[in-house]
C-alpha cells in the first residue's frame, strides 16, 4: 500500500483528496492535518466522509508525522507551502503541492502576481508541473509536483494542442471562464456567502488575475484572462478565443486536431456538442469542443471540468499515480455524477 499524508485536509481540496483516496485501491491515508480543525473528527466537518473515515481526526501539523511516507499532499496556502515543502522534500517519496508556490518557473513573477518573494529558486527548478496530459514523461519519478490552477487546467488543455500545432496564433488569445464558489475555498468570506453569490454572476480579477502568467507559461500564448464567479458549487466553463494562424482552419479540422492530440487520454473528451459543467461533476474528466467562425475569423475552444476534481485534487491524485508508477486512473472516475 502507498502510505499517504494530507496537510490541509480540512479545506475543500483536502476533503476531495480524502474522498478520492478512499476509492483508491492502493492508498492508505496515514495522517491528515487541519490546524484550524485540530482534534475534530473529519466526519463531523464532512459527514460525506463518515463511512470511509469514521475515526479520522484532524491533527496539527508536525513534520515528524509525514517523514518517510510515500506521498504527501499540500492543500494549504502558497506561503505556508513554501515553509513546509523544504521540511519534507527528499524525506517523502513524492510531495504534491496544490498551491501556486511552485507553479511559475520564473521566480521573479511571484511578487507581481502573488504578492510575495519566492525564496527557493533551487526547489522551484525541481518542481514538475502536474498536468499529465501535457507533462506525463516529466512526472514519472517526480519528487515535487506543482498541481495546476483550476482555471489553468481548463484553458491549457483547450489551447495548448492548437498552439503547439501552429493552428492558432500565440498573440491576443482571450480566455473567458466561470467557476463555482468552491474555488474560493472554505474560509468565510463575504464574496462567497450564499446571499452574495445566489442569483448573481460577476467578473473579478480584471486584467491581473494570478492565473494569467501560469496559463501563458503552459500554452506559450499571450493571454487576456477574465474569470467569473457563477452561482454553483463546483465546475469551470472556459471559453477561449484565438485568431487562426492559417487560412485552412475549419470547425472539422479543429475538432480533428483536438481528438488526435487526446486520442489516448482517458480523462479528455472531445465532442462536437457544447460542454457543460454538470457533465463533469465529481469526475476527473475534461470535456472539449471547438468552432471556427468564418464571419469573424475567430477560433473558439470551450472546456468544462470540475474545479475541485480535475482542477485540483483529482489532477493531484492523477499526477501522484504517474509519479509513483501506479495505474494512472486509480481512485479517479471519467464519468460525471448526473443528475
Amino acid at each position: 500500500m502507498v502510505r499517504v499524508g494530507i496537510i490541509g485536509a480540512s479545506g475543500y481540496t483536502g476533503a476531495e483528496l480524502l474522498r478520492l483516496c478512499a476509492q483508491h485501491s492502493e492508498i492508505e491515508v496515514v495522517c491528515a492535518t487541519g490546524d484550524s480543525q485540530a482534534g475534530t473528527l473529519a466526519s463531523m466537518l464532512y459527514p460525506s466522509l463518515a463511512a470511509a473515515y469514521p475515526y479520522l481526526v484532524f491533527e496539527e501539523y508536525s513534520p515528524e508525522r509525514f517523514i518517510g511516507l510515500d506521498a504527501v499532499f499540500l492543500g494549504i496556502p502558497h506561503e505556508a507551502a513554501l515553509e513546509i515543502a523544504p521540511q519534507l522534500f527528499g524525506k517523502v517519496g513524492c510531495l504534491i503541492d496544490l498551491s501556486a508556490a511552485y507553479r511559475l518557473k520564473d521566480a521573479s513573477l511571484y511578487p507581481q502576481w502573488y504578492g510575495f518573494t519566492h525564496t527557493q529558486p533551487e526547489l522551484l527548478s525541481q518542481a514538475v508541473y502536474g498536468l499529465p496530459e501535457l507533462y506525463r514523461s516529466q512526472l514519472a519519478g517526480a519528487r515535487l509536483i506543482a498541481t495546476p490552477g483550476c482555471y489553468v487546467t481548463a484553458a491549457s488543455l483547450a489551447l495548448t494542442p492548437l498552439v503547439r500545432a501552429g493552428i492558432i496564433s500565440e498573440e491576443g488569445v482571450i480566455v473567458d471562464a466561470a467557476s463555482g464558489v468552491s474555488g474560493a475555498g472554505r474560509a468565510l468570506k463575504h464574496s462567497s456567502l450564499f446571499s452574495t453569490v445566489d442569483e448573481d454572476f460577476t467578473a473579478y480579477g480584471l486584467l491581473d488575475h494570478r492565473h494569467t502568467p501560469e496559463i501563458e507559461q503552459v500554452t506559450g500564448a499571450q493571454v487576456l484572462f477574465t474569470p467569473h464567479l457563477a452561482p454553483m458549487n463546483r465546475g469551470i466553463l472556459a471559453t477561449c478565443y484565438a485568431r487562426p494562424a492559417s487560412k485552412e482552419v475549419t470547425t472539422a479540422s479543429l475538432l480533428a486536431s483536438l481528438a488526435t492530440f487526446y486520442k489516448d487520454e482517458q480523462f479528455v473528451v472531445v465532442r462536437p456538442t457544447s460542454p457543460s459543467t454538470k457533465a463533469t461533476l465529481g469526475s476527473n474528466s475534461v470535456h472539449l469542443t471547438a468552432r471556427f467562425d468564418e464571419r469573424t475569423g475567430y477560433v473558439m475552444v470551450i472546456a468544462a471540468l470540475d474545479n475541485i476534481a480535475k482542477g485540483a485534487s483529482g489532477g493531484a491524485v492523477q499526477s501522484m499515480n504517474v509519479a509513483l508508477g501506479l495505474q494512472e486512473n486509480l481512485g479517479l472516475s471519467n464519468v460525471g455524477v448526473y443528475p
